[in-house]
């Protein structure tokens, strides 16, 4: 009972501190986002480590790489939770990329928008192409992005494939693909499945019984170890098949 009630506490206390935080955030949105790109990002990547804590989530980076951290990367990871969206950029410095439908999430989907989120629609060919016109650009500006290869978020596990789009990008412009394999450990509470609204996932990341969410980061796959866009897909969702072995089976 006791520690219940420290809970309950300890979570409005961090919601109050979100809703702090997000108020200016949110008003900034409407300053053009030209005068908001040198800072905007940082005060992101803030709020995404902010609404971590009010969500009561245990998150936990596991590097699990032997080498640095690349200057620029592409960074991919499966896809099993809406938790995704603010726990990478809580971790680590990305754009990423994002269904159409989050631009129009209240409250956050301005605050996105001004973070340099990119969209794509994914039903639509000219929106993918388009989408990677505008990724290879971000990648040519300097920029991190973070992508999920299985093309959404499919199932708590691994989709049957990867789709090429990531590793074409790589290709394209010899930039590494950093890998994230994701683990909850309350599986269930975390899957965001098909019909359940974001608002009820939220409450159910704050009520599981096992809070801990593990990123484990691996080393980076250099684009010219691979002849084609085929053989590199294959080999990193091998690879991604193996983790999925080693922490979920």
């Amino acid at each position: 009972m006791v520690h219940a009630i420290t809970r309950i506490l300890w979570l409005m206390a961090h919601w109050l501190e979100l809703m702090l935080f997000t108020l200016p955030l949110y008003l900034l949105t409407f300053v053009p986002h030209k005068l908001l790109a040198s800072f905007y990002p940082t005060l992101f990547r803030h709020w995404c480590r902010v609404f971590v804590r009010a969500l009561g989530v245990d998150l936990r980076l596991h590097q699990k790489n032997r080498e640095p951290l690349p200057k620029q990367f592409i960074m991919i990871a499966n896809h099993p939770s809406a938790f995704e969206d603010i726990g990478l950029p809580a971790l680590f410095d990305v754009h990423s990329l994002a269904k159409e439908e989050v631009k129009n999430w209240f409250i956050s989907g301005r605050i996105s928008q001004a973070a340099g989120t990119l969209f794509v629609q994914r039903s639509s060919r000219a929106s993918r192409k388009e989408a990677f016109d505008t990724l290879v650009e971000a990648l040519r500006s300097g920029k991190n992005i973070a992508l999920y290869p299985e093309g959404g978020c499919k199932d708590i596990w691994l989709h049957s494939d990867f789709r090429y789009g990531a590793f074409d990008l790589s290709l394209q412009t010899g930039i590494p693909i950093v890998p994230i394999f994701i683990h909850y450990e309350s599986q269930q509470d975390f899957h965001w499945a098909d019909g359940i609204i974001l608002v009820r996932k939220l409450w159910d990341f704050m009520m599981s019984q096992n809070n801990r969410a593990n990123y484990y980061q691996f080393d980076a796959f250099n684009p010219a170890d691979f002849p084609d866009k085929e053989t590199y897909t294959q080999h990193v969702y091998d690879c991604y098949q193996g983790w999925q072995k080693r922490y979920l089976e």
